[in-house]
């Protein structure tokens, strides 16, 4: 059974900004709980390494749909189902809400289990409560990927 997840964020950085910070995959275990490494293996595929409840996992994901300071979309190849979809609107010059939906399918006891206390919800929050200090504290983002993607 699919679990979605839907959370917002307002971070103090103009959209150009707080998109460029997210193109930089490869930086989300600095904020992401459990993300232990992402690697970029060319414009549109990347594989994620994890730790999902008390699990190591390791899964590919396509980047379906991708349009600068607006949105990034993917889908997890093979059997693991890790979809999602952020999207960056300015809400003034200096300030951009992020909104973030996922989709994912526990595996196992344990993630069926923390997916019931709703343990998936509150580390998705965290992970962007995560990011909007990642970013603010920084001068400026650590890289962009400015190229689109369309289905």
């Amino acid at each position: 059974m699919t679990t979605r997840v839907e959370k917002s964020i307002e971070v103090d950085k103009p959209v150009r900004t707080v998109y460029n910070q997210w193109t930089q995959f490869e930086s989300f275990p600095e904020f992401m709980q459990g993300v232990e490494r992402v690697e970029q293996k060319d414009d549109k595929r990347l594989h994620w390494v994890a730790e999902i409840g008390m699990a190591d996992r390791e899964w590919d994901a396509e980047i379906v749909e991708q349009t600068p300071d607006q949105v990034i979309a993917w889908k997890a190849s093979g059997e693991t189902t890790n979809d999602g979809r952020v999207t960056f609107q300015p809400v003034g010059p200096d300030r951009t809400r992020v909104n973030l939906v996922l989709e994912y399918d526990p595996e196992g006891f344990v993630e069926k289990a923390g997916d019931k206390l709703g343990l998936v919800d509150k580390r998705v929050e965290g992970d962007l409560e995560r990011f909007k200090e990642y970013i603010e504290s920084r001068a400026a983002e650590e890289g962009a990927w400015r190229g689109e993607i369309h289905q």
